[in-house]
């Protein structure tokens, strides 16, 4: 069978800085772009069927540096992190002392910034999930590649392993990654998880 292939996008300012990115649409740095190049070997030789990326350019352009040609897919976009939106969880916290995103989530912010709980962005996931079902399910079939970002794919793979959205927790993701999820006596399993790309 196929197995689910995950890339994280790689470096950006925000990233560095430990800055929430949500729905912002920032570039890559220039050793986020060198990332993005390095994930080539750790595709190489892999059969590489459907590839799916978030809208957002940090994410098309780790995708084609990483030599692959994604569709863009709405629902792979970030969570949206309302008032927390550039803001790191230092800065938070002087203010929110014992805040953490998976069990306290966001505050509103703007109109373009709406916020999102752990559940919406557990829904969305679970449609990407239903989409590349038929995919994921041919034998011996191409692995499917999905190019977004930490938080969220740490939440697909949560949904994916049959667990709540907020256990995506459990899974640190660091940029310019890829992870594979796989199955073992046909049931979803992770085969290697935040593999860096140099």
């Amino acid at each position: 069978m196929s197995e689910l292939l995950l890339i994280r996008h790689g470096e950006t300012e925000w990233s560095r800085a430990g800055r929430h990115t949500g729905l912002t649409d920032i570039p890559l740095t220039e050793h986020g772009e060198k990332q993005a190049e390095a994930l080539r070997p750790l595709l190489a030789g892999r059969t590489v069927g459907p590839v799916f990326a978030s809208p957002l350019k940090r994410a098309l352009r780790t995708a084609e540096l990483a030599g692959l040609d994604p569709r863009p897919d709405p629902d792979l976009r970030e969570w949206d992190y309302g008032g927390y939106e550039g803001i790191s969880t230092e800065e938070i916290h002087r203010t929110r002392p014992d805040w953490y995103l998976w069990d306290d989530g966001v505050v509103p912010g703007d109109a373009g910034h709406p916020g999102e709980t752990a559940a919406q962005v557990g829904a969305r996931a679970d449609r990407v999930l239903a989409r590349i079902a038929p995919s994921l399910a041919e034998p011996a079939g191409p692995d499917v590649v999905l190019v977004a970002h930490a938080h969220f794919l740490r939440v697909l793979t949560a949904r994916r392993l049959g667990l709540p959205p907020t256990a995506g927790a459990l899974f640190r993701l660091d940029t310019a990654t890829v992870s594979r999820i796989g199955t073992e006596h046909g049931r979803p399993a992770l085969v290697a998880w935040n593999l860096p790309s140099v």
